[in-house]
């Protein structure tokens, strides 16, 4: 197996020379209407023999073709959206295509809505979004009676491999909206395997907020859904792989909305997976730092002779995405022993740094490949999938202690 040394501004890891394994190119769209966006943000987990990542696929309707017969639109003036006939005449030019969830009936499904380019409220400056002024009735006074819809939406879908290198996508989504929780989509999932069953947290987005969902699986064939574990905002949810002196135990990620909106790592403990109680901070953000802005939970935890071994995502004033490690007391998890000084990974190549969002690599996990070296899959550029190899020795060696 090849890889790729690299400069080290940029971090310890080798980036594999296949890289990026995964594009959009890969992807079947999951309806004929839509096209996929990037591909990003992996859960990882090994079965049978396989390496497994539960992709972030992004999706948003075709912009190449007119509206089909039958076509609908949104009435977006009430306290929700309501699907309507789209009036005849409208071309691919005069509408912009948005993902939306309908609920109503047996089979809740996303379907695409055509909403007119002239519509009076709209704002599409924000390619990422499709901002809408409501100014009548109660929501013309809540947020000054904008509301924003995302102009992509995302599921999970399983991709398989035997090398960890080549992999093969399935063509169906293994977990997609379900419930108006999820309206705008399911992201950012994380796997831990816990007494053979794996566990999967992953973000739901609606209008209601962003808020972290746990679903089961013994096989990646069916999955149990169980449900909204924390409420919004909250996000980055990864379970630590087995119990800490009798409890479960999980770093979190809250969104604080009033006064100096600090993101960055908690720290929760739960009898049962899904009630979580004795929050702490554990790993916030450092000014002047690499991770600066925010910091964020990423990998699932692992044991080390040292102690638990977190790698994480923080982000700098340039709104820099990368990758480092902070090193947990192995009885006491909420207890700091070091954090990297230095990202390990940093953006560096092109398809890291031009993308859907530039200069970013986000993981959601690694796998073991020896006694000492592990493998890191990541979103680069919120665009495409990729991965390094680590020594976890030098990533210890690397870190400073906590506090200095």
């Amino acid at each position: 197996m090849t890889t790729v040394p690299i400069d080290r501004t940029t971090g310890l890891g080798h980036r594999l020379e296949q890289n990026p394994l995964i594009t959009a190119r890969d992807v079947k769209p999951s309806l004929p209407q839509l096209e996929v966006v990037s591909v990003f943000n992996a859960a990882t987990a090994q079965l049978n023999g396989e390496t497994l990542l539960l992709l972030r696929i992004a999706e948003r309707p075709r912009s190449d073709i007119d509206p089909p017969p039958g076509a609908m639109t949104l009435d977006l003036d009430g306290p929700h959206p309501v699907l309507r006939p789209l009036p005849k005449g409208y071309t691919k030019h005069d509408v912009i295509g948005m993902c939306f969830f309908e609920e109503d009936g047996d089979r809740p499904r996303v379907v695409v809505a055509y909403i007119p380019k002239d519509l009076p409220g709209l704002d599409l400056r924000d390619p990422r979004s499709i901002r809408y002024r409501n100014s009548t009735g109660v929501l013309g006074v809540t947020n000054e009676g904008y509301t924003d819809y995302l102009a992509q939406m995302s599921h999970l879908r399983l991709a398989r491999s035997r090398d960890g290198i080549k992999f093969t996508v399935d063509e169906t989504p293994a977990i997609a909206p379900h419930n108006d929780i999820e309206e705008y989509g399911v992201e950012d999932p994380r796997i831990t395997l816990i007494d053979g069953t794996f566990y999967i947290t992953y973000v739901s987005v609606s209008r209601w907020g962003i808020t972290t969902s746990l679903a089961t699986t013994r096989d990646f064939k069916s999955y149990e859904r169980r449900g909204v574990i924390l409420l919004p905002d909250h996000k980055d949810v990864v379970i630590f792989p087995e119990r800490v002196n009798g409890k479960y135990v999980a770093l979190t990620r809250p969104m604080p909305q009033s006064f100096s909106r600090i993101f960055g790592i908690w720290i929760a403990f739960s009898d049962d997976l899904t009630q979580w109680g004795g929050h702490e901070t554990l790993c916030l953000p450092r000014w002047d730092h690499w991770d600066e802005l925010r910091t964020g939970g990423s990998a699932v935890p692992f044991r080390t002779r040292e102690g638990w071994l977190e790698l994480y995502h923080g982000v700098n004033r340039n709104h820099r995405y990368a990758m480092g490690a902070v090193l947990l007391d192995a009885d006491d998890p909420r207890k700091v022993l070091a954090r990297s000084p230095a990202p390990i990974l940093a953006p560096g190549t092109a398809y890291e740094r031009l993308g859907l969002f530039n200069d970013t690599i986000f993981s959601c996990g690694v796998v073991p490949l020896d006694a000492d070296r592990i493998r890191m899959y990541y979103g680069a550029a919120d665009s495409c999938i990729a991965a390094a190899d680590f020594s976890v020795r030098e990533i210890i060696a690397s870190l400073e202690p906590w506090p200095r």
